[in-house]
């Protein structure tokens, strides 16, 4: 989903978009975005997180996720009489702020509209009557003209705001506990290491990002973190790689790779050194009979 983000251009007569997702297993990464997403699954079926929340998913799933919240979709099998070993499928909405301008969601017409922003704050999933009637109408979407398209939109976010036809994703406990910061300095490092943790990662590109010298930013994220960078990136990616342990039957050496590191044996040091526990020690005592 990262790369495909990365390739979305609104056209100039576009304040949304909608597309389809064709996803491979080895394609999936943890990952989050500024966007808000509503996701609707059409095909395949496997685990989900969003956030500290593990579900599983099937065809029929609707999911409305906030910005900024971490999610990443693991498919199991490949579908049936399918070539490509596409594994999951899906029918996304991706949208900003800027489709609700202020002045708007003043309006008295706009409180349900309001309400459905601040249910994806923790990620939702949509059941019931909601469910069908969104499901229809995104369906519809690609098909219409940009008016009845931005119309429908709207009535898609005040369906789902006036719906108690839903489950909560993440906790409150997570979302309060969210990387925030009014720094614009640290909330840019923190995105572009969230974006490329499995990447080969320098303290020069890093540095660029916030026009600080090297050293300079250092001392800089240390202070205001209390982590080095690369310390807070190895963070980032044991967190990840504990979501993986509890939640998948990916062995260690796969989830080393998927989290972005490049041998095992660095993998092991830098889990004990967050953990306290060595990664297969750490499976064995949350998942017994694994």
């Amino acid at each position: 989903m990262k790369e495909l983000l990365e390739q979305i251009k609104l056209n100039p007569d576009e304040s949304f978009y909608i597309g389809i997702f064709q996803d491979h297993i080895d394609q999936s990464r943890w990952h989050y975005h500024q966007e808000f997403e509503l996701s609707f699954i059409t095909e395949g079926s496997g685990r989900r997180i969003v956030g500290d929340s593990v579900e599983e998913f099937h065809p029929g799933d609707l999911i409305f996720i906030g910005p900024r919240i971490p999610h990443v979709w693991f498919s199991e099998t490949p579908l049936l009489n399918q070539h490509s070993g596409r594994t999951l499928e899906s029918v996304y909405l991706l949208f900003n702020q800027d489709i609700l301008p202020e002045k708007l969601t003043f309006l008295p017409e706009f409180s349900r509209v309001n309400r459905a922003i601040q249910l994806s704050e923790r990620g939702i999933r949509i059941t019931g009557d909601t469910l069908n009637q969104v499901s229809r109408i995104m369906l519809q979407l690609p098909y219409l003209s940009n008016m009845k398209r931005l119309m429908l939109f709207y009535e898609i976010m005040d369906i789902i705001g006036s719906s108690s036809s839903f489950q909560f994703l993440a906790s409150e406990t997570y979302v309060r506990s969210k990387f925030e910061t009014t720094n614009t300095r640290i909330n840019g490092i923190h995105e572009f290491l969230m974006k490329n943790y499995r990447e080969e990662n320098n303290l020069e590109e890093i540095a660029e990002i916030i026009h600080m010298a090297p050293a300079s930013a250092c001392r800089f994220f240390k202070s205001s973190t209390g982590l080095t960078i690369f310390e807070y990136l190895n963070k980032i990616k044991i967190d990840y790689a504990c979501k993986l342990l509890l939640n998948t039957d990916l062995n260690i050496v796969d989830i080393s790779y998927d989290c972005g590191f490049n041998n095992l044996s660095h993998f092991n040091k830098q889990f004990r050194k967050f953990i306290g526990k060595t990664p297969s020690h750490f499976r064995k005592l949350r998942n017994p009979l694994r």
